[in-house]
């Protein structure tokens, strides 16, 4: 499924094709016909299946209740059945729809386990497994457990099942560790991997620490003015801590503008609470920590507000997909200070790649020895200068191949003349 955003690096196992394709698998956006083709189709392996707790498509994301929704829409009138299994949330509910039969299991690594602890599911008929946001998924703490649920439970191994990751940033040391997982693979780098759209116009403006509120109340009151009969766009501001975001949403909502926030403190319920609200206008302005960087599929996000800058650049990249979505434009407004210095060589090189307006105080910080040394850049380290691992790290070393040569991968294989392997070969945009 083609990203609707930006680009993406798709590492898929395709030595074992499997009969068709199953669209719920992997996040999607689509037009309203298009959708209803899709839905209208049922892959043959999940005709006539008779109920089970032994799915054959299983997917681990994040955002699992966006992917759960967008799978019901794909299967609607079908006959597959899509369950969602995630913490935070109670678990009877999940049992009894495990219960009632699943072909599509949309779930989180820690509440699998759990389930799998209990025998109350079973992986041994998995046919398709995909890893949503797969780099950060196996960066985050979580590797333990995919590693658990992949190599230690009763899931077919690599080359039996058919195995997708998927991520719009790739770092090398993540693209090794999830080599683990994969069979003979091949890495798909859809545009400028990392890079931004020009559909989201990007603005980097120097304020202070003491500055930033009424700085942001200035642009709320713009937007708010430019808004059809005074109604405030949704806006997506970014700050670094939990403290700041409860403290910045009840500022706003004193100062007149609605706000809620979501961070690592709110249960699921007030997460969700907080972004059906979000989504419905109610409180057009979201205050979040990086927990909202990923997996939020939300239309019609005009403006993403940096209010506090992240440290690593691919977390800017991730925090500003959250407008410009499916073909919409959006603005991206970024507060930066001497405490971003190290940001700004990455921050500039990522605003003249998408054809946006660098200023000239952002230059000259850029171009200063002390700050243009590289900070700011993929903190996960990606092999031969691909700081998003736009590339696949198997053409960067031999090192790293399998029987240790990059023969395994590469040469003018089943690919097409080397097209995804072999040192030296292309990468998607040279």
């Amino acid at each position: 499924a083609a990203p609707s955003r930006t680009s993406w690096a798709d590492v898929a196992d395709a030595e074992h094709a499997p009969p068709a394709p199953v669209p719920a698998a992997a996040p999607a956006t689509s037009n309203g016909p298009a959708r209803a083709d899709r839905s209208s189709y049922v892959p043959p392996h999940l005709r006539n299946r008779s109920s089970s707790t032994a799915p054959p498509v299983s997917s681990a994301p994040p955002p699992r209740a966006a992917i759960h929704e967008e799978a019901r829409k794909f299967s609607y009138q079908t006959g597959v059945r899509v369950v969602v299994a995630y913490g935070g949330a109670p678990i009877t509910q999940q049992l009894r729809d495990l219960e009632r039969g699943v072909d599509i299991l949309v779930a989180t690594p820690g509440r699998l386990v759990d389930l799998l602890e209990r025998a109350r599911v079973s992986l041994q008929s998995i046919r398709y497994l995909a890893l949503d946001e797969a780099d950060r998924m196996l960066d985050m703490g979580f590797e333990p457990q995919v590693r658990r649920i992949v190599e230690q439970m009763d899931m077919p191994p690599r080359g039996v099942r058919q195995t997708l990751l998927f991520s719009a940033t790739f770092p090398g040391e993540i693209q090794r560790m999830a080599s683990d997982f994969l069979e003979n693979y091949i890495f798909l780098a859809v545009g400028r991997v990392g890079s931004s759209t020009e559909l989201i116009a990007q603005r980097v403006e120097f304020v202070q620490e003491a500055d930033k509120r009424s700085h942001l109340m200035d642009l709320l009151h713009a937007q708010r003015d430019s808004s059809e009969q005074g109604k405030q766009a949704l806006t997506l501001v970014f700050v670094e801590t939990k403290r700041g975001a409860d403290s910045l949403e009840n500022w706003l909502c004193t100062n007149g503008f609605p706000a809620t926030s979501i961070h690592g403190d709110r249960n699921q319920q007030e997460r969700e609470y907080a972004l059906r609200s979000f989504k419905s206008g109610q409180t057009p302005i979201l205050v979040a920590t990086d927990v909202a960087a990923r997996g939020l599929d939300i239309p019609h996000v005009a403006h993403v507000v940096n209010f506090d800058l992240p440290n690593d650049i691919d977390d800017y990249v991730h925090r500003i997909g959250r407008t410009g979505r499916a073909g919409k434009s959006g603005i991206a407004t970024a507060f930066f200070n001497d405490n971003n210095s190290s940001m700004a060589k990455s921050l500039a090189d990522l605003m003249q790649e998408s054809n946006q307006e660098v200023p000239a105080w952002l230059t000259r910080y850029a171009a200063r020895p002390s700050y243009g040394g590289g900070g700011g850049r993929n903190r996960r380290g990606a092999v031969g200068g691909s700081r998003f691992g736009g590339r696949d790290f198997r053409r960067e070393s031999s090192s790293f191949g399998k029987g240790g040569g990059a023969s395994d991968y590469a040469g003018g294989s089943s690919y097409g003349g080397g097209g995804y392997g072999g040192a030296g070969a292309p990468s998607a945009w040279d």
